[in-house]
């Protein structure tokens, strides 16, 4: 008897791990309340998604100097890669933490597919880091605006 009891919880630790370590599905997730907002500079330009309280969510700043797109979130801690998805693609992207700032970034060439992604998303946009909650903001031109930005 002790050894079919064993046997049965040993069967359902995969299980319980794999429930641990999956991804929600982004697709059906409901994007937080806010409101982006773009700015041109003379060093490129940026887009900021607000929450209700006015605090940045998530940024994406185009440098023109060097034709890269940073995406970047608030965040606790450093983590390895962030998680960008879209409705067309999904990319772990290696990642880098400020402890000034308390953000975690990414950095992308203008040219990557990945941005037309975030830029023609269908209804959402998802950002996943290790050890935080998923972000999920709507998907508006504001993106669009800085990936062409740092293209032209």
């Amino acid at each position: 008897m002790r050894v079919s009891i064993v046997a049965a919880l040993a069967l359902t630790v995969p299980a319980a791990l794999k429930a641990q370590t999956a991804v929600a599905d982004l697709g059906t997730a409901t994007p937080i309340a806010g409101t982006w907002n773009y700015s041109p500079s003379a060093t490129g330009s940026e887009a900021s998604f607000l929450n209700p309280s006015a605090l940045p969510q998530l940024t994406i700043r185009c440098t023109k100097a060097t034709r890269r797109v940073t995406i970047a979130k608030p965040a606790t801690g450093a983590a390895a890669t962030m998680t960008l998805w879209t409705s067309s693609a999904v990319r772990a992207v290696p990642s880098s933490f400020n402890p000034l700032t308390n953000r975690i970034s990414v950095e992308i060439v203008s040219n990557d597919p990945l941005l037309d992604s975030l830029a023609f998303s269908r209804g959402r946009i998802g950002v996943t880091v290790a050890g935080g909650p998923s972000l999920v903001v709507p998907a508006w031109p504001e993106v669009a605006r800085v990936v062409e930005d740092c293209r032209a």
